[in-house]
């Protein structure tokens, strides 16, 4: 158990803002995410998994992202900027 925490698995992005009244973080990926996935958001304070049920670019509902997209996510816990964002 112990592998496991140290490596949550494979970087596909990092949020670059949090919206507190919604639960929304924004995420830039560096690789690619679609719905159905499951995450780990991983910072100083901030540590949780959830699963992918929906992502939006622009308000747009979208099924999956590539690399260099900005996506909003609702998220189940508080993130903060600067969050590596994992997929497990």
């Amino acid at each position: 158990m112990a592998e496991e925490s140290e490596n949550p698995g494979e970087e596909i992005g990092k949020v670059t803002h949090y919206f507190t009244n919604i639960g929304v973080a924004v995420i830039k990926l560096s690789g690619d995410l679609k719905v159905g996935d499951k995450i780990k958001v991983k910072g100083a304070t901030s540590d949780f998994t959830q699963d992918v049920d929906s992502m939006q670019i622009e308000h747009d509902k979208i099924e999956e992202a590539k690399a260099g997209q900005d996506i909003g996510m609702k998220v189940k816990d508080h993130a903060r900027e600067g969050d590596i964002v994992y997929k497990i």
